[in-house]
């Protein structure tokens, strides 16, 4: 497996602008995640099964912990044709493509198994091909599950009051920092890079995240209190240049298009078998977990769809909703 360690862009660039030569074509995997967390995981084993397939005539390297910058720059390099994949959550996208947020909305489905008649659906499809119709960022996949989204603290959070003054970072879209201002709390979006000293330095008092993140990271160092708040299933899907796809061979497209779904299916149930054990060594770190009455925290971030102009989309969606 190849995993590049740098955070230069001169060599994606130069890629991406090189011409292919004797159908050899190359695709850097991009993603915030550190190398031991189950979605690079998956991608390794990807990368060797698509360059297998493939006889060697796609080239897939690894890029983890944000190598090529954080996420929302990736996109920019995607939308001028470089040949690279980001993993990424939807509220990233409703920028480009307002209805796909709602993927990164709070409450969504009961729980993470409810995501795939989302993403199977038509709707779902149409608001897909509109993205790569009208922003040249084509969405490969989206059923790579990092994990429920929730509430990391240094003080006990029981209700949505005990979040009043909290500063609390979120991912950089307006989705998120809708969703946790919803919540009670005050948004700090910034990089999942500098969460970790962010919070040892005080400049923020908390961070939403997954359990599997949080533990690549060591939030557990740096907090002492989980609030199983669920607010967000948060999946992630891979997205690339749509001019690069559209050049790649068919016979390619489509052993890249089963290998990185397939690996987004694995990458989803090593992140669920993770849990409990990821729970059980913050405890012995020292980490509390609490339960929560959830029904406050829904009420209060139910007006996010209709401050994001989700209304309409989540009503598209509700056919296929928790099935």
């Amino acid at each position: 497996m190849k995993y590049q360690y740098t955070t230069s862009l001169a060599a994606v660039a130069l890629m991406a602008a090189a011409p292919a030569f004797a159908q050899e074509f190359q695709l850097a995997l991009s993603t915030s995640q550190p190398l031991t967390d189950p979605l690079v995981i998956a991608m390794a084993d990807a990368e060797k099964k698509i360059e297998e397939r493939t006889d060697g005539r796609l080239d897939i390297t690894i890029y983890p912990s944000s190598q090529l910058g954080e996420d929302n720059d990736v996109l920019e390099q995607i939308r001028a044709g470089a040949a690279i994949a980001v993993l990424v959550d939807a509220g990233r996208l409703a920028p480009f493509q307002k209805e796909l947020g709602i993927l990164a909305a709070p409450y969504l489905v009961d729980d993470y198994t409810g995501y795939a008649a989302v993403t199977s659906s038509p709707v779902y499809d149409g608001w897909a091909q509109e993205l790569a119709d009208e922003t040249g960022m084509r969405l490969l996949n989206y059923n790579w599950f990092q994990g429920t989204r929730q509430m990391f603290t240094n003080k006990l959070i029981e209700k949505p009051e005990d979040l009043n003054g909290v500063r609390v970072r979120t991912i950089d879209a307006p989705g998120w920092v809708a969703t946790v201002e919803a919540m009670g709390a005050t948004p700090a979006p910034m990089a999942w890079s500098e969460v970790y000293s962010a919070l040892q330095l005080g400049a923020i008092d908390g961070a939403e995240a997954q359990l599997t993140g949080a533990f690549g990271i060591k939030l557990h160092e740096v907090t002492t209190n989980v609030a199983f708040t669920n607010h967000i299933q948060l999946f992630t899907g891979l997205v690339t240049s749509d001019t690069w796809y559209q050049s790649l061979p068919e016979d390619i497209r489509t052993v890249l298009d089963e290998e990185l779904e397939a690996a987004g299916d694995a990458a989803t149930e090593a992140t669920v078998a993770a849990l409990e054990k990821v729970q059980a060594d913050m405890e012995a770190a020292g980490v509390s977990f609490n339960e929560v009455d959830l029904e406050p925290f829904k009420e209060r971030t139910r007006s996010v769809y209709d401050t994001m102009g989700l209304a309409e989309a989540r009503e598209a969606l509700q056919p296929y909703l928790n099935q």
